[in-house]
C-alpha cells in the first residue's frame, strides 16, 4: 500500500531537497526562513507520496501534516489523476510547473510542482498563484549572468505569466541594479533600464481545457517598462536579502499580481554556472580582421568562435543538425537541448538572457547571440561566420572566418606596484568583463558614444533617444569605490556634422583636430544647451544613483581663461569643484598645459596626459598623416621633456597625474620612462592592462627605482644638486646599482655630493662613512669627463630627503663657503 503526507511549505527546508525536490525545498526555506526579513512568498503545500513505506530522509514534523492512503478517496479530487512529468527546461528534467484550474471557477489557480524523486515515490506541490497574468513577472539574477561580477541584481521582465521568458519568445525589459547603494533609501541606483519588444504575453484560458493562451500586448504595454524604479528596487533589495542568506549568486523568478500590485519571490536556486570558476583565472578573446556584421543581438559568454551555420527552423529537423556546427534557430526549448551540447555556437531569432536558449548555453560553455529578430531570415545553412560574444553586451555576427586570440592569465602572479595601472573603458557594456582585474580605477571613460550607429544626435537637435544615452553608472560600478574619470565630450566638428541631422547646426571647419572642440565648445553659447546635458548626467550619477567616484575631466582646454569659463558653466549646472567630493581633472595634452603646469593646478585637481595630441602639438606633425607617420614619436625627446615637466610640476603641486594613450602598452621603454619621472598612474585599453603592469613591475625593481630616485632629483634644474650619498647607498643596497643609476644621467649637469664625515665615530658608522669616501673617490672619477662632481663633507649625518631643503637653503651661495661654514 502506498501512503502519503500531506505537508505546509513553511515546514520544510532546503536541507529536504532528497525528500521534497528542490523547487519546493527552496520554497519552504524562504518562508520558514526569511518571511521575517521580508520575502514575500506565496503559501502552498506538499503531499509526498511513498510505495513500500517512506525511504530514510529527515523525518518532516508530525505537525507538518497527516499521513494518508493515496489509494483512498480521502487524498481529494486534486490526487485522483496526479500529473505526469511536464517538459521542462534547462537540464533538469524531473523540475516542472504546471497550472491547474480548480472547480470552484477561473479566478483561482494553483502553481503546481512535480517531483520524481525516486521510481518508487514523487511529491507534489500545491501553491497559491500570483495573479501575474494580470500584471508581470521575470526572472532574476543576483550577479551579472555573463561576466559573473557580483555588485549587480540583473531583472528580466514582461508582462503576464513567466514562462513566455522561459522559453525564449519574447524580448524582455532588462535592468540593472548596484548592489552596495541599493538599501540606501535617498539613492536610486539604477544602472540601466533597457526596453524590451514584449510582443506577446501568456495569460489565463478561459476553460480547464486551455489553462493559459498567447495573446498579443498593446502598443501602451510594448512602449512601457513592466516595472517602476520603486518596484525595481525592491525586488533588488529582496534579491540581496535571499544571497546572503544563501551564501552564493542566486538564480531567482519574481511575479507581480496584477491585481493587488503585489511583488512576490516564487523561487530561488543558487546560481550554478560562474560558483564553479576560478574567480583567479581571467580568460579573454580578442576577435580581429572582422568581417561585415550581418546579425547582432543579445551576447551570452565572452568568447568567440568561427565555423560554418546550421539553420534549423523546427524541432522535428534536428536529425539534420551537423556536429560541431553553429545552430541558428527561432528560438529553443528542451527539445533542443540534444544539439545545443554538439553546436559549436547558437544563434536566436528570441530571446532574452534568462530565456531558455541563454541558460543552457551559459551552462554548457557554448557562446550564444540570442533575440537577433531576424537570424533566420539574413542568415544561411553552411555559410561561413564568427559568433563573437568578446565585445560587451551586444553579441555579433560577421561574415567570413576572423582571427581569434584567447588569452589566459592567472591574476595572482601580479606583484604590487606603486604606480597604478587602471583600464580605460570606453564601450560601457564591456566593463563588466575586466572586473576581476587588480585595478585602482577607470583612467577614462569617455562621455560621447563610439559610432554613430549608437543612435546619438547632436543636443542642438532637441532629439534625445531614451535608450541611446550614456551609461557611465556601469563603468562607476565595476570598481567603486575606486575613481573613475570621466571625460566630457570632445567630438570634432566633422564628427559631430555627421550625425543624424548634425550638418544643419555645425559649422564647418578648416581644421577640425585645431577647431571648435574640447573646453572652447563647452562654454560656447553654441553649444550650451548640449553641454548642460552632460552635466545633469553627471549630476544624476553622482547624486541621483550615488556614484561620488565619478571624476570629471576637461578636454583640450587651450587657457587658464578657458579653465575659468568652462568651470563657471559648471558650476551654473550644478557641478562645483570640490562640493560633494567632487574632482575636476584636465586633458593635459597642449603645450600650454605644460607650460603654465603651475596656474592650471590652481583650478584643476589633476592632470591626464593625452599623449596623442601632445606629441602632435609639440612636433608640429598630423596625426593622421601617413606621410608623416614616421615623424610622430611619443618618445620623442621633446615630448618626453613636457610630460616629465607636468608630473613634477603636478608632484610638487599636490596633483594627481596620469597618461591615458597606448604608448605605454607598445614600448616598455615608454613606460619605464613615465615611471621614473614619478606618474600616479598608467591608463590602457584592458587587453594591454596585464602587459604594462609587468613593464611596471620591472620598472620598479631596486635598480630602476634607484635611477628614479636621481634623475627626479637632478634633472629638472639648474642648480646645483646636493645629494646625500649614504642615504643612496643604503636606499639601493648596493653601490653598483647606484653606480649604474648615476651613469644613466645626461651630460651637463652639476651635482654636490654629500657625505658624512664622522671622526669621533667608531664601529658600524664609521665603517659606513669610510665606504662612502671610497664609493665616492671611483664615482668622481668615472663621472669627471661628463659631469660636474664636487664632493662636500658635513660634520652631521644628512638624513634622506635632505637634497631638495639643502638646494633651496644654498642656492645663492658659493660651494666653498657652503662646506666653510
Amino acid at each position: 500500500m502506498s501512503t502519503a503526507l500531506v505537508c505546509d511549505f513553511k515546514h520544510l527546508a532546503r536541507g529536504d531537497v532528497a525528500l521534497v525536490g528542490g523547487k519546493i525545498s527552496s520554497l519552504g526555506e524562504m518562508i520558514s526562513r526569511l518571511a521575517s526579513q521580508g520575502i514575500p512568498v506565496p503559501p502552498g503545500k506538499l503531499v509526498v507520496c511513498w510505495r513500500n513505506g517512506r525511504p530514510g530522509a529527515r523525518p518532516l514534523p508530525r505537525r507538518a501534516g497527516q499521513s494518508v492512503d493515496c489509494s483512498s478517496a480521502a487524498s481529494g479530487r486534486l490526487m485522483r489523476r496526479p500529473p505526469s512529468p511536464p517538459p521542462t527546461r534547462s537540464s533538469r528534467p524531473r523540475l516542472g510547473l504546471i497550472t491547474c484550474l480548480l472547480p470552484s471557477g477561473p479566478a483561482r489557480r494553483l502553481r503546481i510542482f512535480l517531483t520524481l524523486a525516486l521510481p518508487a515515490s514523487w511529491s507534489l506541490g500545491v501553491q497559491q498563484m500570483v495573479r501575474s497574468d494580470a500584471g508581470g513577472s521575470g526572472v532574476m539574477f543576483s550577479i551579472d549572468t555573463e561576466s559573473g561580477f557580483d555588485k549587480v541584481v540583473l531583472i528580466n521582465a514582461a508582462w503576464g505569466l513567466g514562462e513566455k521568458i522561459v522559453q525564449g519568445t519574447v524580448n524582455p525589459d532588462e535592468y540593472q541594479v548596484f548592489k552596495p547603494l541599493v538599501n540606501d533609501t535617498g539613492l536610486v541606483p539604477i544602472i540601466q533600464k533597457k526596453l524590451g519588444g514584449k510582443a506577446t504575453k501568456m495569460v489565463l484560458g478561459r476553460s480547464r481545457h486551455q489553462p493559459t493562451r498567447n495573446v498579443p500586448t498593446s502598443k501602451a504595454e510594448r512602449a512601457a517598462f513592466v516595472l517602476t524604479d520603486d518596484e525595481i528596487l525592491a525586488l533588488a533589495r529582496l534579491a540581496c536579502t535571499i544571497e546572503k542568506h544563501y551564501g552564493c549568486g542566486m538564480d531567482m523568478e519574481w511575479a507581480k499580481d496584477g491585481i493587488t500590485g503585489e511583488l512576490f519571490i516564487v523561487q530561488a536556486r543558487p546560481e550554478t554556472v560562474h560558483s564553479r570558476q576560478d574567480p583567479a583565472v581571467l580568460k579573454t578573446y580578442s576577435v580581429k580582421k572582422k568581417g561585415r556584421a550581418l546579425a547582432t543581438g543579445l551576447s551570452i559568454g565572452d568568447a568567440a568562435v568561427a565555423g560554418h551555420l546550421c539553420l534549423i527552423e523546427d524541432a522535428k529537423d534536428i536529425d539534420r543538425f551537423i556536429d560541431g556546427s553553429i545552430l541558428v534557430t527561432v528560438a529553443t526549448d528542451p527539445d533542443w537541448v540534444p544539439i545545443m551540447k554538439r553546436a559549436a555556437a547558437i544563434i536566436t531569432d528570441h530571446g532574452g538572457r534568462t530565456s531558455h536558449a541563454a541558460i543552457v548555453s551559459r551552462e554548457l560553455g557554448v557562446p550564444a547571440v540570442v533575440g537577433t529578430g531576424d537570424a533566420t531570415y539574413v542568415l544561411h545553412t553552411d555559410q561561413e561566420v564568427t559568433v563573437s560574444c568578446a565585445e560587451g553586451d551586444v553579441g555579433f555576427v560577421y561574415e567570413g572566418v576572423s582571427d581569434i586570440t584567447t588569452t589566459t592569465v592567472d591574476l595572482t602572479d601580479l606583484p604590487p606596484v606603486r604606480t597604478n595601472i587602471i583600464p580605460n573603458l570606453a564601450n560601457p557594456s564591456a566593463a563588466y568583463r575586466w572586473w576581476r582585474l587588480p585595478a585602482d580605477g577607470i583612467g577614462l571613460a569617455r562621455m560621447e558614444p563610439n559610432r554613430q550607429a549608437d543612435g546619438w544626435v547632436p543636443p542642438q537637435t532637441g532629439l534625445l533617444c531614451r535608450q541611446a544615452r550614456p551609461r557611465p553608472g556601469g563603468l562607476c560600478a565595476t570598481f567603486f569605490p575606486r575613481p573613475t574619470i570621466i571625460r566630457l565630450s570632445d567630438f570634432k566638428t566633422n564628427v559631430y556634422a555627421g550625425l543624424i541631422g548634425g550638418a544643419e547646426f555645425e559649422p564647418l571647419g578648416e581644421n577640425p583636430m585645431l577647431g571648435f572642440r574640447g573646453a572652447s565648445r563647452d562654454y560656447s553659447p553654441r553649444y550650451r544647451d548640449g553641454f548642460a546635458l552632460e552635466c545633469r548626467a553627471i549630476k544624476q550619477l553622482r547624486e541621483v544613483m550615488g556614484f561620488t567616484n565619478a571624476v570629471v575631466m576637461v578636454p583640450f582646454c587651450r587657457t587658464v581663461d578657458e579653465a575659468k569659463k568652462v568651470l563657471d558653466v559648471m558650476a551654473e549646472n550644478g557641478l562645483r569643484c570640490g562640493e560633494g567630493g567632487l574632482k575636476v581633472y584636465v586633458m593635459c595634452e597642449i603645450p600650454s598645459n605644460v607650460i603654465l603646469a603651475e596656474r592650471f593646478t590652481e583650478h584643476f585637481d589633476g592632470f591626464s596626459i593625452g599623449s596623442n595630441d601632445l606629441t602632435q602639438l609639440t612636433l608640429g606633425v598630423d596625426r593622421d598623416s601617413g606621410l608623416l607617420a614616421d615623424l610622430f614619436d611619443e618618445q620623442d625627446e621633446a615630448v618626453k621633456w613636457m610630460i616629465a615637466r607636468v608630473i613634477r610640476v603636478a608632484r610638487e603641486r599636490g596633483s594627481k597625474v596620469g597618461i591615458c594613450e597606448q604608448a605605454p602598452s607598445d614600448h616598455p621603454e615608454f613606460a619605464r620612462f613615465l615611471v621614473q619621472a614619478g606618474i600616479d598612474s598608467i591608463s590602457v585599453i584592458p587587453d594591454s592592462f596585464l602587459a604594462v603592469k609587468r613593464h611596471v613591475v620591472d620598472s620598479e625593481s631596486p635598480e630602476h627605482s634607484l635611477r628614479r630616485y636621481v634623475c627626479k632629483t637632478c634633472i629638472y634644474s639648474s642648480s646645483p644638486h646636493f645629494l646625500s650619498v649614504s642615504s643612496i647607498v643604503l636606499f639601493s643596497r648596493c653601490a653598483d646599482l647606484a653606480m649604474a643609476a648615476f651613469s644613466s644621467l645626461p651630460s651637463g649637469i652639476s651635482i654636490v655630493f654629500m657625505i658624512p664625515f664622522l671622526p669621533r665615530t667608531t664601529g658600524r658608522l664609521k665603517q659606513q662613512s669610510n665606504s662612502g669616501w671610497k664609493w665616492l673617490t671611483g664615482l668622481t672619477s668615472l663621472l669627471s669627463k661628463r659631469i660636474e662632481a664636487q664632493i662636500l663633507a658635513t660634520t652631521d649625518p644628512v638624513p634622506n630627503g635632505v637634497a631638495p631643503l639643502v638646494v633651496k637653503m644654498v642656492s645663492a651661495l658659493s660651494l666653498h663657503s657652503f662646506a666653510s661654514s
